[in-house]
């Protein structure tokens, strides 16, 4: 098989990669995951006094909350799926410029957007010195707390991803340079560094107030879950798997079904997991073996429900409807219900209600800011190269905040 994400023969036009549709669908299940997390939290990050579940029985409420707390491994199998979609579909003739105009105009303008509507609703009493970082994308190097959680907290795994956008291209050229005997190697090296950091925190990392529900100092939290150059780990084990899928050496017997029950597997061990272990430990080679055995499905153009056009629209909003959770969850729940629970029937509509005001919130964010600007400026002016198949554009990373 023709690797597409290695450097075309000399004077041979660019591949054109094929088209991945079922790692987009599956980042719609991801994000929806994630709502459910958010949505099932017993108090809210800008009202602790509101819970953001509707649930009044509270057997029932901590019983969600509880299930869905390990929600944030979801940025792990984000981190993982970035990595991944941008070393498959980055033409090696890209050019450094080229790279981050494309990324930059992914991420920025909804981010933009929605920064501008928080501070508008509820964010404009913060200092300059906590805003500023976020609209920047920078608010997760600080290790403060009134800086992490500025304005939009969603915004918060963005950081990690324009970090990782920062190096793409020298980590483009490094991991093409792999000789493919070793990439199984790197692979695993990859994922030892994810398990490393929670090692490496607890051995070296201290300081802080003490967070009860982590069971951590505060630098111990920032430095394993939010800390970007932390996180590069998981973006770099996709760029490897990219490698791995693209030259043949998935093996076909490890397809979907056995890539779910690891990942359901993962999440179970991730119950059992102290901290910080518990953020990605469990899930990081679940989560690997998802996208390797979903990529090397859609190869063999078996892709089913995950590349349905439906799954990969909602996919491909999928980052808008994750970055406006911050308004329409954090700040819209409690303003419109305050701190009022339900019984289960009225509960779980409104559940429906506020999923359905958040994927609006996320349609219009993608058909009015993000469509329109990737299709005006993502491209220069002279075009060398065909452009990434629909469905195959990384989008931002989501993640549980």
């Amino acid at each position: 098989m023709a690797d597409p994400t290695a450097a075309p023969t000399a004077g041979g036009p660019p591949q054109r990669p094929a088209a991945l549709p079922s790692l987009t669908g599956l980042r719609w299940l991801a994000a929806v995951f994630v709502f459910l997390a958010h949505a099932s939290m017993l108090s809210g990050p800008n009202r602790p006094d509101a819970p953001l579940s509707f649930f009044a029985d509270q057997d029932l409420a901590k019983g969600l909350a509880h299930f869905f707390e390990p929600g944030f491994v979801m940025v792990s199998f984000f981190f993982v799926l970035s990595g991944f979609v941008l070393t498959w579909s980055t033409n090696p003739k890209d050019r450094a410029p080229a790279i981050w105009r494309r990324r930059v105009l992914k991420v920025y303008p909804n981010h933009i957007v929605v920064f501008a509507v928080a501070m508008w609703l509820f964010a404009s009493s913060e200092p300059a010195r906590a805003w500023l970082p976020n609209l920047l994308l920078l608010h997760t190097w600080s290790n403060k707390p009134e800086v992490i959680s500025s304005v939009n907290l969603p915004a918060w795994s963005l950081c990690v991803e324009v970090f990782a956008y920062a190096l793409l291209p020298l980590l483009l050229v490094l991991v093409r340079r792999i000789e493919e005997s070793r990439l199984w190697l790197w692979a695993g090296a990859a994922a030892a560094g994810v398990v490393g950091v929670p090692a490496v925190t607890q051995a070296f990392v201290s300081g802080g107030v003490q967070v009860p529900m982590y069971h951590l100092s505060m630098n111990q939290l920032w430095f394993s879950y939010g800390f970007p150059p932390a996180r590069l780990f998981e973006f770099l084990l996709g760029m490897v798997l990219a490698r791995i899928v693209a030259a043949g050496l998935w093996p076909r017997s490890i397809g979907m079904p056995a890539a779910a029950l690891l990942v359901a597997g993962g999440y179970w061990l991730s119950f059992a997991l102290p901290y910080p272990y518990k953020f990605y430990t469990g899930t990081i080679v679940p989560f690997a073996v998802l996208v390797c055995a979903a990529a090397a499905r859609d190869l063999r153009g078996e892709g089913g429900w995950l590349a349905s056009r439906p799954m990969v629209y909602l996919g491909n909003v999928s980052f808008a409807f994750y970055i406006t959770q911050g308004v329409v969850m954090f700040y819209g729940r409690p303003k419109v219900w305050g701190a009022h629970t339900y019984g289960v029937l009225p509960a779980l509509g409104l559940l429906a209600v506020l999923f359905l005001a958040n994927l609006l919130a996320g349609w219009l964010l993608y058909r009015f800011v993000e469509m329109p600007i990737m299709r005006r400026f993502s491209r220069g002016r002279k075009r060398t190269a065909p452009a990434a198949p629909r469905g195959t554009e990384a989008a931002a990373v989501t993640g549980a905040a």
